[in-house]
């Protein structure tokens, strides 16, 4: 049996219901699934428990990369499947995986069932498929969200967000210890990837693999927050940046001297969380439907 957990409200269906289109899809492909939507994200770790104790064989996420890694969050270490329609507006994990972007060809890559095995990241208990972050990001995201409720359109209210924490933004002291070596740096953000991250050309933000069992920590220790655009800008052309730091570690402990709470950000969802953040990796615990 699919079931496929739902998020009406992601940001790229441009689908008028979008539960009777998954519907219809999943008749065509051969294999009627049944669909729930959401009404708010909170409702998905109930509605996957609920789905599995009535025998799910494949749960599917249908969503951006917040639906995607809460679903994956509940179906972690299980012989369960995730699988993966991408209607969000990024859908980072979704092209990591070869997942098609069209709809057609991502319901009919969840029925062929092809699966594989990849890590996730996990910090103070909380999962990630993509990336988790400290600094400048959650705080821009929480930025943007009160604009948004003022009525700014999303990436408008990104780039205004963007901007006014840039102006005042001072960067965080973070002590990261990681194989029995630490390090006290002040940096404008600290990004932790689950497996490599490309920083450089036309595949920045892109991963090769899942499958590492490593986690890999980012950061600028010699970079103002004001030069981030720059910094951005740069990759995207494919220059190096010698102030952009990096190294692997399967964990990695992350204190903030002075700060016993802070906001972090996992797959753009923010969280307030006690220090120290203890970040690990935990190798092929998710089982994925992707295409052969």
């Amino acid at each position: 049996m699919i079931v496929v957990i739902l998020n009406p409200a992601a940001g790229a269906s441009g689908i008028e219901h979008p539960a009777d289109h998954l519907a219809a899809l999943f008749e065509a492909a051969g294999a009627p699934a049944h669909i729930v939507a959401l009404g708010s994200p909170a409702e998905a770790p109930t509605t996957i428990r609920t789905a599995l104790a009535r025998g799910a064989d494949v749960v599917a996420a249908a969503g951006g990369d917040g639906t995607v890694s809460s679903v994956a969050a509940a179906l972690v270490d299980s012989e369960t499947a995730l699988g993966v329609i991408p209607l969000g507006t990024l859908n980072h994990f979704a092209k990591d995986c070869g997942i098609p972007l069209d709809l057609q060809r991502a319901v009919q890559t969840v029925v062929a069932g092809h699966e594989t095995r990849v890590d996730v990241g996990d910090v103070n208990g909380r999962i990630f498929l993509n990336n988790s972050s400290i600094g400048i990001y959650p705080d821009i995201v929480v930025e943007r969200e009160v604009l948004r409720r003022r009525g700014f359109r999303k990436w408008t209210a990104f780039a205004v967000a963007t901007l006014k924490i840039l102006r005042h933004y001072r960067g965080v002291v973070v002590r990261i210890t990681a194989d029995d070596s630490t390090d006290v740096v002040r940096t404008p953000f600290l990004f932790v990837g689950n497996n490599q991250y490309h920083v450089e050309g036309r595949q920045l933000g892109a991963r090769n693999r899942l499958d590492s069992g490593r986690l890999f920590a980012y950061l600028a220790p010699r970079v103002h927050a004001r030069d981030l655009p720059m910094l951005l800008a740069s990759a995207l052309i494919g220059r190096e940046h010698e102030t952009l730091e990096s190294f692997g570690a399967v964990a990695l402990q992350v204190d903030t001297p002075g700060r016993r709470r802070l906001r972090v950000a996992t797959d753009g969802e923010i969280a307030v969380m006690s220090t120290p953040l203890r970040y690990r990796v935990r190798p092929g615990s998710l089982k994925v439907i992707v295409p052969v």
